[in-house]
């Protein structure tokens, strides 16, 4: 018997089926309560559609994508002054300011999709090439161009089956994931600094003994409102001075989905005489914690090695609740491995809508995303 498989694009998460949720059961970023968060309080360059599979009514598969334009994006990053950057931005301006990311630009990991185990997966992914080239279509028809398709953020083993199907696409890899594996002998923030090499004991005792001063506080949906545009502030500080920037939050992101997920995400203020320097963020997804968005004042975050200890309070937290992993994410690689997460190479499905830019895609892709030179670092004993 021949299945047919069909697909249906959303444009706004009310719109989805009753038991989308069903699917998501493994993957918060995927739950129609997060793709909420994004449509509401996405960036002002992000429009986001969703995607659900069908074998005849019954749903078997859920997709995310993003489409980002750059004509609304003030700056891609201001920390790098040279001449590739600006050419890269050139680049980026007039032949790919127009991006279809299946998955989800603002996270690292697979969070574009999730089949039905009772579904033949390259079924499921021949169906979703299809659903891509409709939104493609549908987005060409708005006067919405895409230039560049990619398809993120997949292992090594996750992206064979896509590069199955997808024939004409590059296969790229970037920076990868850090993660961090939580011991099941750790029960508390003790055990972990016991487990480390003197050398990076001592980096924590010199990181906490320079934090005096400090209140960490958890910071309520109330909270959050009040400081909405502190947090803002400081987030944007750290964003704006990143090496290379796709998009900027929504001021409204960090309390809407303070609102809308509630306990399953946690916002963080670090206080210094009653004034917000800093803040971190950190999203439960299943026995995985995910750390998000965070921001501080440079000043303060230098002298107080106020990032430093950001990563030893979700380490300390993660170890308190039980989690078996923490998900770093990309950029300060060295850091992070400096306190124990290991890298994992990602890898992603890239084309172009220009047959000639297409087939000079591997170099177009070098000015497109920035190399970044670092040491791994093992601070076990």
């Amino acid at each position: 018997m021949n299945t047919t498989y069909s697909f249906q694009i959303y444009k706004s998460a009310s719109l989805l089926p009753l038991e989308w949720n069903s699917l998501a059961v493994d993957n918060i970023f995927l739950t129609r309560e997060y793709l909420e968060v994004l449509e509401n309080s996405s960036p002002v360059n992000m429009t986001c559609h969703f995607i659900g599979l069908f074998e005849d009514e019954k749903l078997v598969g859920i997709v995310l994508t993003q489409f980002l334009f750059a004509e609304k994006l003030e700056s891609f990053g201001e920390r790098d002054k040279c001449l590739k950057t600006s050419v890269r931005n050139f680049a980026l301006k007039n032949f790919a300011s127009h991006v279809l990311f299946v998955g989800n630009n603002m996270l690292t990991g697979q969070n574009a999709f999730v089949f039905d185990k009772k579904i033949k997966e390259s079924k499921g992914i021949k169906t979703l090439h299809k659903a891509i080239n409709q939104l493609k279509k549908d987005l060409k028809e708005s006067g919405k161009k895409v230039h560049i398709t990619s398809v993120k953020d997949f292992t090594a083993e996750e992206i064979k089956p896509l590069q199955a199907e997808f024939k004409n696409n590059y296969t790229f890899s970037t920076q990868p994931n850090m993660v961090f594996e939580i011991k099941e002998n750790w029960k508390s923030e003790q055990d972990y600094i016991e487990a480390l090499s003197k050398k990076y004991r001592d980096q924590y005792k010199r990181a906490r003994k320079k934090s005096e001063g400090i209140i960490k506080q958890q910071m309520s949906l109330t909270d959050i409102r009040q400081y909405e545009d502190v947090i803002y502030d400081l987030y944007f500080h750290v964003a704006k001075n990143a090496p290379f920037n796709t998009f900027f939050l929504a001021r409204n992101h960090f309390s809407f989905f303070k609102e809308i997920m509630g306990d399953k995400f946690l916002l963080y203020g670090y206080f210094i005489n009653e004034k917000l320097i800093g803040f971190n963020t950190l999203i439960k997804n299943g026995d995985t914690m995910d750390t998000y968005f965070l921001g501080y004042d440079e000043s303060i975050q230098r002298e107080k090695m106020l990032y430093l200890n950001m990563l030893y309070d979700m380490i300390a937290y993660s170890i308190k609740k039980g989690f078996k992993e923490i998900v770093f994410a990309r950029t300060a690689l060295e850091i992070k491995s400096s306190v124990g997460a290991k890298p994992v190479k990602m890898y992603g499905l890239i084309t172009h809508s220009n047959a000639l830019i297409n087939h000079n895609i591997s170099r177009f892709f070098n000015y497109l995303e920035p190399k970044t030179e670092w040491q791994e670092r093992n601070p076990f004993k």
